[in-house]
């Protein structure tokens, strides 16, 4: 099937064409030239039983379970994380988190795939820390891992916390002459946990990012010469759209997004239009393994 341009003006492949996309892909993570995007959809295609949540909805019921939230709020992790905030103090808010993100991450082929490659810039937007341990695990040095991180308790004007591959915090130098750049712009699980997660986490952080205060001055250096690739990733969300708006600004593209065309809500697809990122409408799993098997580049 050839590729199709909607009425709307969503530029997608499916079928035979979206399998060439992905091809692409493939040999533009390759070459450097794609920073992959990762999103919490990755967790679903970990080996055994699934040991974390998938999607900021299930982070929401986990929480509710152990501080029941109003109805109106339930299903919305931000605001669910507020009212615990709110109610039974940051710390503990924090300590649930770390809770329920406690199970050794479990890297996918992909995650231990990226880890191969000499990526200048992989953006992991869950908490579980599936990447860095994938990092991790292939033995690699070379690579920093900056983490946003909440401002509650802070006097400085800081934004963000950098780490090396042994867990420790490190400065700007070391992570300017790293190969790699692991960026989690909400924060992770390991090996500190930093979590952005409450409304009031974002209320700064929403105020400067359109001026790009927040993120962090090496990640916009390197998305000039990228493009990007979201994978796992959904945008049903404000939050989620501009932090993913905000990250990609300014980049060389192209963007391609690995989705279901049926499952798009009217704002996602909104969202792909106006960031030109194209929709690569294939399941995650056949998606996942059409890049991984993408031919070397030349």
């Amino acid at each position: 099937m050839n590729a199709i341009l909607h009425e709307d003006f969503l530029f997608a492949v499916s079928e035979e064409a979206a399998e060439k996309a992905l091809f692409d892909v493939g040999r533009g993570l390759r070459r450097g030239a794609l920073a992959p995007f990762l999103g919490p959809g990755l967790v679903a295609l970990q080996a055994g039983e699934r040991r974390v949540p998938a999607a900021p909805e299930e982070v929401a019921a986990a929480l509710h379970t152990r501080a029941p939230a109003p109805s109106r709020i339930r299903t919305n992790m931000w605001s669910v994380a507020q009212h615990i905030e709110q109610r039974r103090h940051r710390n503990t808010l924090k300590a649930w988190m770390a809770e329920i993100f406690s199970a050794e991450p479990q890297p996918t082929a992909l995650h231990h795939w990226l880890a191969g490659l000499a990526l200048p810039l992989v953006i992991d937007s869950w908490y579980d820390g599936a990447m860095r341990a994938a990092l991790v695990e292939s033995g690699r040095t070379d690579f920093a891992n900056i983490q946003g991180i909440t401002r509650a308790g802070e006097v400085r004007d800081i934004w963000t916390r950098i780490y090396g591959a042994d867990g420790n915090a490190t400065d700007d130098p070391a992570a300017s002459t790293a190969t790699t750049i692991l960026y989690e712009p909400h924060g992770s699980a390991r090996p500190a946990g930093n979590f952005l997660v409450a409304d009031s986490d974002y209320v700064e952080v929403l105020t400067e990012i359109d001026i790009q205060t927040p993120i962090p001055e090496i990640v916009r250096d390197r998305r000039g010469s990228l493009g990007f690739v979201f994978l796992g990733c959904r945008f049903d969300d404000q939050m989620l759209r501009t932090y993913a708006r905000q990250i990609i600004k300014r980049s060389k593209g192209p963007h391609y997004a690995v989705m279901s065309g049926a499952e798009l809500t009217r704002n996602e697809r909104r969202f792909l239009i106006a960031n030109g990122i194209t929709l690569i409408d294939m399941p995650l799993p056949n998606a996942v393994n059409l890049v991984v098997d993408a031919a070397p580049a030349p």
